[in-house]
C-alpha cells in the first residue's frame, strides 16, 4: 500500500442531510386599511358601504384551484463537473421516475456488449450456440471481457451489428462508431432511454431462454472485470441484491481490483484499444455529436424483486479524473435516484486515501486479501473494531473498518477521518 504524499485527513463527506428548523414569525394583518371618518351621514353612505362589501365578496370566497399538481421533481443529484444521462423506469407503473438528459448520446464503452450478445442470439437459443460463442458471451457479460467482445464484433460485421439491433429494437439514439474507427465498438453512441429500451426488450419481448441466459449472466457480474477494473460501482454499490448489471468505463488508467486472479484473464491490448482507448482528434471530429475524449463511466441494469426498476446512468467526467473519483461520483448520483423496489445497504459512506489499499478477510495484514480498492474511492463502512496495529508513518492505528459490500476489512488508517476510531460508526 502506498500512502499519498499529503494525507489530506479531511473529514469524510457523509450524506446525512437534516434540514435546519427555522422558527416562523407569527402572521400579521395584511394591508389593513383604516376607514376614514365619515363626512356625511345618511342613507347614501350606508348604500355605498353595502355596494363595496358586495363587490369584494367574490375575492374572499374564491373557489380553490383544482388543477392537477405538477409532477414530482426528479431527485437526481449530478455531481459538479459531471455530464450525465439518466433514466429510471418503474415496470410496475409503466412510468419513468427519473429522466435527466435521457436522450443525450454518450459513447457506450462496454454497455454495447448487451447488443453484441443479443445480435448473436437473434433467432437462436443459447443451447444452439457453439461452445466458443457461449464462452465469449459469458465472459463478455459477467466480467466485461474485451477480447471476447472484439472477436464477436469482428466476426459479425462490426458496425452492421449496431444497424441490425437499432432496427430490431426501435432504438432512436444508438448509432455505429464513426467511420474513421470502425473497430472501436466502445465508440457506439447510446443514450439512457435507449438503454432502458434494451432492457425492456429483454424482460418483456425476448424469448424466455434468451432472457434467462443474458440476465443470468448479468446477475453473476464479477467484482473484478477481466481488465482489472472494479466494476461494482453505481447500481451494484448503491443497492442490495437482487440486481443485474452491465457497466461501462473508458479513458481511465487504473481501476483497482488488480489481483492475480483478474490480471491473468486481462484482455489483449488490441481488443482493449478497440473498446476503451483514448480517441484521436480525427475520431472525435467524425462523431461530433458524441464526446469521445472525456473519461466515461456508466452503470446500467435491473434493481429490486421481480426486476421492478430499470436504471441507466451514463456519465462523462472532467479530463484527468481518476477512476476512484468517478466511481465515487457515479455512486453518489445513483444513490440519489428514486428507484422503486430498491433497498439500500446500511452503513456510512467515507472517503479513502492512498493507492493499493487492500480489503482483507480479517482485521489483520496477515489475512488473505479479498480485493484492492480503486485509489481514493468512497466506501461503505458498516462497523469498526480493533485488530492488528498498522503503521504508515507518521500514523499508527489498530482500528479496522468492516466493508459489508466487500465482505472484509480495511485498516482505518486509510479512511479520511481525523480520528483513529471513526466517530458515529458502531463497533462490530
Amino acid at each position: 500500500m502506498t500512502p499519498l504524499t499529503s494525507r489530506g485527513r479531511a473529514r469524510a463527506e457523509r450524506r446525512h442531510p437534516s434540514p435546519r428548523l427555522r422558527a416562523s414569525a407569527p402572521a400579521g394583518p395584511a394591508d389593513v386599511r383604516r376607514r376614514g371618518r365619515a363626512t356625511r351621514a345618511g342613507l347614501l353612505t350606508a348604500a355605498l358601504a353595502a355596494l363595496l362589501a358586495t363587490a369584494a365578496a367574490p375575492t374572499a370566497t374564491a373557489a380553490p384551484d383544482t388543477s392537477p399538481s405538477p409532477p414530482a421533481v426528479a431527485q437526481a443529484e449530478v455531481p459538479a463537473g459531471v455530464t450525465a444521462g439518466v433514466a429510471v423506469f418503474d415496470r410496475q407503473t409503466g412510468t419513468f421516475t427519473e429522466q435527466v438528459n435521457s436522450a443525450g448520446q454518450f459513447r457506450s464503452a462496454s454497455v454495447v456488449k448487451l447488443l453484441l450478445a443479443l445480435d448473436v442470439l437473434w433467432g437462436r437459443t443459447p443451447e444452439s450456440l457453439p461452445a466458443a460463442d457461449r464462452t465469449r458471451i459469458d465472459t463478455m457479460l459477467r466480467s466485461s471481457n474485451d477480447a471476447a467482445a472484439g472477436t464477436i464484433w469482428a466476426n459479425n460485421g462490426q458496425g452492421a451489428i449496431i444497424d441490425r439491433m437499432v432496427a430490431r429494437l426501435g432504438l432512436t439514439d444508438t448509432a455505429r462508431p464513426p467511420a474513421t474507427h470502425p473497430g472501436y465498438w466502445g465508440y457506439t453512441a447510446m443514450s439512457a432511454r435507449d438503454t432502458v429500451r434494451i432492457y425492456r426488450y429483454l424482460l418483456d419481448s425476448a424469448p424466455a431462454p434468451v432472457r434467462d441466459y443474458v440476465l443470468g449472466n448479468l446477475r453473476q457480474s464479477t467484482r473484478c472485470a477481466s481488465d482489472g477494473y472494479d466494476q461494482h460501482f453505481g447500481i451494484a454499490g448503491s443497492f442490495n441484491r437482487p440486481w443485474a448489471v452491465k457497466q461501462g468505463w473508458s479513458g481511465f488508467t487504473s481501476g483497482g481490483c488488480t489481483s492475480a486472479a483478474t490480471t491473468a484473464t486481462a484482455a489483449a491490448p488490441t481488443a482493449k484499444a478497440a473498446g476503451t482507448a483514448a480517441p484521436t482528434a480525427k475520431a472525435a471530429t467524425a462523431a461530433a455529436a458524441v464526446d469521445l475524449s472525456r473519461p466515461a463511466l456508466h452503470t446500467t441494469g435491473l434493481v429490486g424483486p421481480g426486476d421492478r426498476a430499470i436504471v441507466a446512468v451514463l456519465t462523462l467526467h472532467p479530463t484527468g479524473t481518476t477512476y476512484g473519483k468517478a466511481y465515487t461520483d457515479v455512486g453518489r448520483l445513483t444513490r440519489s435516484l428514486n428507484v422503486p423496489g430498491a433497498t439500500r445497504p446500511a452503513g456510512t459512506w467515507i472517503g479513502t486515501w492512498g493507492s493499493g489499499v487492500r480489503v482483507r478477510v480479517q482485521a489483520s495484514t496477515d489475512s488473505a486479501a479479498i480485493t484492492t480498492l480503486p485509489a481514493g474511492v468512497e466506501v461503505l463502512v458498516g462497523c469498526q473494531k480493533r485488530g492488528q496495529q498498522v503503521s504508515v508513518p507518521p500514523y499508527v492505528n489498530d482500528w479496522w473498518a468492516h466493508l459489508p459490500q466487500l465482505g472484509g476489512y480495511m485498516t482505518n488508517i486509510y479512511l479520511s477521518s481525523p480520528d483513529n476510531q471513526v466517530p458515529g460508526v458502531p463497533v462490530c
